[in-house]
Formats: structure tokens, C-alpha cells, sequence
């Protein structure tokens, strides 16, 4: 699917859509990404490919690290906010009119180096300030429970019908 919408909502329908297209069954999308709000929200829905490179981790991380640099060297004392978004959407058929739409937000900040061997993305720059933890830091267990994804799958399912 061409991820070519303007929001996570859109995106997550987009794929969503494109998925019950292709297989004829309903189907359940997911779009998510890392907001930085000192960052204007960036990089949003560009998170995959905000260095140029779709799913290149390290480049994005490293982009990441570079554009907050000014601003740490401004306030370095202040800590970088930010948040990870995951909209989930479900469509019964490829032209459902009203999809179940499902979202989950994960606060933290960002570090200036990345700490943790786990996860994936941005999960090494994700810092937890109650959990003293980075999010590649956590067990597999505690970080499905409290993040982005794992609050809009339970959020779905209290909307599915019994």
C-alpha cells in the first residue's frame, strides 16, 4: 500500500484497506511513529524513512540524535519530550464506511545516546522516566503492556462487538 496519507489515522486506514482488498477478509492495519513535539512532531508519520531510508534504524536514530542537537546545546538541562503514536484500523471490507479506529499513546523522553540491546526503531533513544529504562531496555512482557501497541490493541477490542 502507498502510505501517502497525512496522518496515522489515514495511513493505518490506507493499509487497512488495501489489505481486505487483496484478500477479500476483513483486515486490521497498523501506523505508527515517533512524535517529537520540539520537533514540530517529527517524524511522525515519516518515522520508517526520517534519514531517506525506509527501516534503516541506525540512520534514523543517528538523524534523529543530530537534529535534537541544537536544541539540547540551547537547554541542556531540559529534557526532550516525546511520544509514540500507534493507530490501529479495522475495516470488515475494502470499502467499509466506518472503520474501528483504535489508538494508543506512549510518553517519554529522548535520550542523547541510545541505551538498551532490545526493540527495534527508536526504542534505544526512548527513555521511560519512571521506569528508569530506556524502551530497549525492557523484557518483551512489560513493554507490550505499557506501550503504544499494546494500549490500541486493548483499546480495539473493548470496541469489537461481544
Amino acid at each position: 500500500a502507498i502510505e501517502d496519507g497525512l496522518s496515522f489515522v489515514e495511513n493505518a486506514i490506507i493499509k487497512a484497506r488495501h489489505a481486505s482488498r487483496i484478500s477479500g477478509l476483513p483486515a486490521i492495519a497498523d501506523d505508527s511513529g515517533l512524535c517529537v513535539p520540539v520537533l514540530g512532531n517529527a517524524p511522525g508519520i515519516h518515522s520508517a524513512r526520517f534519514a531517506g531510508e525506509h527501516g534503516n534504524d541506525a540512520k534514523n536514530n543517528a538523524k534523529l540524535i543530530a537534529d535534537l542537537q541544537p536544541i539540547r546545546a540551547q537547554s541542556p538541562d531540559t529534557a526532550i519530550k516525546a511520544q509514540f503514536v500507534c493507530v490501529l484500523a479495522l475495516v470488515r471490507h475494502a470499502d467499509d464506511p466506518l472503520p474501528i479506529i483504535a489508538q494508543g499513546v506512549w510518553q517519554g523522553e529522548i535520550l542523547e545516546a541510545p541505551l538498551g540491546e532490545g526493540g527495534f526503531g527508536y526504542d534505544p533513544l526512548f527513555w521511560l522516566p519512571k521506569l528508569q529504562a530506556s524502551a530497549a531496555s525492557l523484557d518483551a512482557a512489560t513493554k507490550n503492556q505499557i506501550s503504544h501497541r499494546g494500549q490500541a490493541i486493548r483499546q480495539l477490542l473493548t470496541q469489537l462487538p461481544s
